[in-house]
C-alpha cells in the first residue's frame, strides 16, 4: 500500500485509510463483532494504516470494536475519532443532533474515548460537526491543551465550512477536514480544496463510494432495512436513485475500459485529484476490503480523467446529501 501525508501536519497514513462506523451503526446488518475484529485485522495485514471511528457510532460500541481489534497492532496504524455530541440513551444524530463542543466536554470525551480505544494517544481527533453555540477558536483551544498534555497528537474537523477551518487553524494547526466528496458530492471543489491547499490541511473524503451507490450494487429496486441511514435520504429516494444511475454508468463504461470495478474508478478517481487526499471507504466484506485496496494501483491517465469530468459535467445529481434538519450541520 502507498503511504499519503495529510498536507503539512507529518501525519503519515495508508493512501486509503478504513471507515468503520457501518460495521455497527447506521448500515445494518451488522456482523458479529468478531467477525469484524478479524477484518480489521486483515485491513492491517493489507497496509491498511489509517481507521475512523467515532464515539457517536453505536454509540460507543464502535471506538470499543476498533480499541479491541487494532491494539496488538497499536504501533502499527492511526486511530481518528470525534467528539461533538450530546451522547444520552436517546441520542441519534440521524433524527435529533445535539451538538456539544464546549471545551470542558471535549476533554471528558477524549479521556473516555482513550479508554474505550485502550490507546494512550488519540492519533487525530476531529470535532464532528460544527457547534455553532460554541466559538471555534474555543474548541480549537480545547484540542490544542489535550495535545499539550499529549493525549491527543493531531486536530482534525469534519464538514466544516472554509471561514471556520481559518479561524480553527490560526488557533491549533489542522491536519485534515473530514467531508463527503466523490463523484456525486462535489461541492468541497469549489472553496474547501483550495483552502486546504493553501493551508496545508489534508483531505479525508468519507463516502467516497457515494454510500455504497457508486458500486453499481444499488439500483431503483434496491431495498433497505428500515433502520438503515438511506432510508432518509433524499438522494436514495427510488426516483433519485433512477436519475442519477447515469453516474453508475460513467463509472461503469471507464471500468470497463481500465479492467477494473466501477467502485475502483471512484476511488482511483478521488486518489488522482490531489496527493494528501485520502478516502475512507467502509466495509464490512473481505472481498470489498481487497476490492478497494486494489484501487490504489488503478492508474488514470489525463486522457481518462478529462473523459471522466466531461462525461460528469453532463450528469446532474438528483436528490440532496441529507435531509433538511441535517443539512443544516454540513459546511459551517
Amino acid at each position: 500500500m502507498q503511504m499519503r501525508k495529510l498536507g503539512s501536519s507529518g501525519l503519515e497514513v495508508s493512501a486509503l485509510g478504513l471507515g468503520c462506523m457501518g460495521m455497527s451503526y447506521s448500515y445494518p446488518p451488522f456482523p458479529e463483532k468478531r467477525e469484524m475484529i478479524a477484518l480489521l485485522r486483515t485491513a492491517v495485514e493489507r497496509g491498511v494504516t489509517f481507521f475512523d471511528t467515532a464515539e457517536a457510532y453505536g454509540p460507543f460500541i464502535n471506538e470499543e470494536l476498533v480499541g479491541e481489534a487494532l491494539a496488538p497492532v497499536r504501533d502499527q496504524v492511526v486511530i481518528a475519532t470525534k467528539f461533538g455530541f450530546n451522547l444520552d440513551p436517546k441520542f441519534d444524530p440521524k433524527t435529533s443532533p445535539a451538538l456539544n463542543s464546549q471545551p470542558a466536554h471535549i476533554k471528558q470525551v477524549a479521556e473516555a474515548s482513550l479508554k474505550r480505544l485502550k490507546i494512550e494517544a488519540i492519533d487525530l481527533l476531529y470535532q464532528h460537526r460544527v457547534d455553532p453555540n460554541v466559538p471555534i477558536e474555543d474548541v480549537a483551544g480545547a484540542v490544542k491543551d489535550l495535545i499539550r498534555e499529549g493525549k491527543v497528537k493531531h486536530f482534525g474537523m469534519s464538514e466544516a465550512g472554509a471561514r471556520t477551518i481559518r479561524r480553527a487553524h490560526a488557533v491549533q494547526p489542522v491536519a485534515a477536514l473530514q467531508s463527503e466528496y466523490s463523484l456525486w458530492t462535489r461541492a468541497p471543489e469549489a472553496e474547501i480544496l483550495p483552502t486546504l491547499e493553501e493551508l496545508g490541511i489534508g483531505f479525508v473524503p468519507f463516502s467516497p463510494l457515494g454510500k455504497g451507490f457508486l458500486t453499481g450494487k444499488i439500483d431503483v429496486n434496491t431495498t433497505f432495512e428500515s433502520s438503515d441511514f438511506r432510508q432518509t435520504l433524499p438522494r436514495f429516494t427510488p426516483e433519485a436513485r433512477k436519475a442519477n444511475q447515469a453516474l453508475v454508468d460513467l463509472l461503469g463504461k471507464i471500468a470497463q475500459r481500465k479492467r477494473a470495478t466501477p467502485a475502483q474508478i471512484a476511488l482511483a478517481w478521488l486518489l488522482a485529484q490531489k496527493p494528501w487526499i485520502v478516502p475512507i471507504p467502509g466495509t464490512k466484506k473481505l472481498e470489498r476490503l481487497d476490492e478497494n485496496i486494489a484501487a490504489t494501483s488503478v492508474e488514470l491517465s489525463a486522457e481518462d480523467l478529462r473523459d471522466i469530468e466531461s462525461a460528469a459535467s453532463k450528469i446532474t445529481v438528483q436528490g440532496a446529501r441529507y435531509p433538511e434538519k441535517l443539512e443544516k450541520l454540513t459546511g459551517l
